[in-house]
């Protein structure tokens, strides 16, 4: 018989490490899935906001998980393929079939792609979504960052530091991002922007040569060693039960508790509807649904 946890969290991002960790110090059996790599987007950010002294993403990622394995959370290495009920508990398949009763999905979201020729054919060859892993490839070369966010401004301010130039390309006429990044990306002058501009195709050989942009007055090539791409992000909710109603983007919908219209299903971080996006906000909830789960189990 498969073993039943009081809780089971899927996802091993900042939020369900978050949650697992909570929950298992308030005494109830709690199991974390993930099928990639532990840590979630976060490992991709290099400073985090608003915790001061903690290194990387990376490290904040490692402390969490770390820490879950001394409390006794039991990390499983399988992707959840689906979420049933199962007589007042719940049955979570993923590499087999694993008890629990109460759910948390906490599987966060994957970066979009930009859907453009070139894209999937470079991916490794100079296409990449991570400047603090991939950044010193690219030394004193040209590169392009797509985006007008936080991430984006982030990302290229890392590629700064090695890079020649950074082009930055954004479809709008101002930056999306916070203050803060914005007038660091304004006083780097290895970083310029083109503004109303979106990328067309991504050209090269054996790698990134190349990146055709259009903008108002007609399209042209921008030499370039490789491209990342920080457009906005997808919910990975796809194994959701169809009882737990989503947005028009995929991520589910909760009430102010965060519990979703299937009961005993909880969702928090990035795999919901109404998610801030701040690192800090997501530790909340995950605290706030550990309590919340607790309260509900005594």
């Amino acid at each position: 018989m498969p073993r039943t946890y009081d809780l089971i969290v899927i996802g091993e991002g900042v939020s369900g490490l978050a949650c697992a960790g909570h929950a298992r110090r308030a005494g109830l059996s709690v199991a974390t899935f993930e099928s990639n790599l532990f840590g979630g987007l976060v490992l991709n950010v290099n400073e985090l906001d608003g915790y001061p002294g903690v290194e990387s993403g990376t490290h904040f990622a490692s402390e969490l998980i770390e820490a879950n394995a001394r409390a006794g959370v039991t990390s499983i290495q399988e992707e959840v393929t689906a979420i049933r009920p199962a007589g007042g508990a719940f049955e979570v398949s993923a590499g087999g079939v694993h008890g629990s009763r109460q759910v948390v999905i906490a599987s966060g979201a994957r970066l979009k792609k930009l859907g453009v020729p070139g894209e999937s054919e470079f991916e490794g060859r100079g296409v990449s979504s991570c400047a603090d892993c991939d950044a010193p490839m690219f030394q004193n070369e040209d590169v392009v960052v797509v985006g007008g966010g936080d991430s984006a401004l982030q990302e290229a301010l890392v590629l700064a530091k090695f890079c020649r130039r950074v082009h930055i390309v954004h479809r709008g006429s101002r930056f999306r991002a916070r203050p803060h990044f914005v007038e660091r990306i304004g006083a780097e002058p290895r970083v310029s922007t083109i503004w109303n501009a979106t990328v067309e195709a991504i050209l090269g050989g054996k790698m990134v040569e190349k990146v055709r942009v259009k903008r108002d007055r007609g399209t042209g090539e921008i030499a370039s060693a490789g491209l990342f791409a920080y457009v906005g992000l997808e919910p990975n909710t796809a194994f959701a039960p169809p009882e737990a109603a989503r947005d028009g983007r995929g991520c589910l919908a909760t009430n102010g508790e965060f519990e979703t219209a299937m009961p005993g299903v909880w969702a928090i971080g990035a795999a919901r509807a109404g998610y801030s996006g701040l690192l800090r906000d997501a530790v909340i909830e995950a605290q706030r649904v550990a309590d919340s789960v607790r309260d509900r189990l005594d």
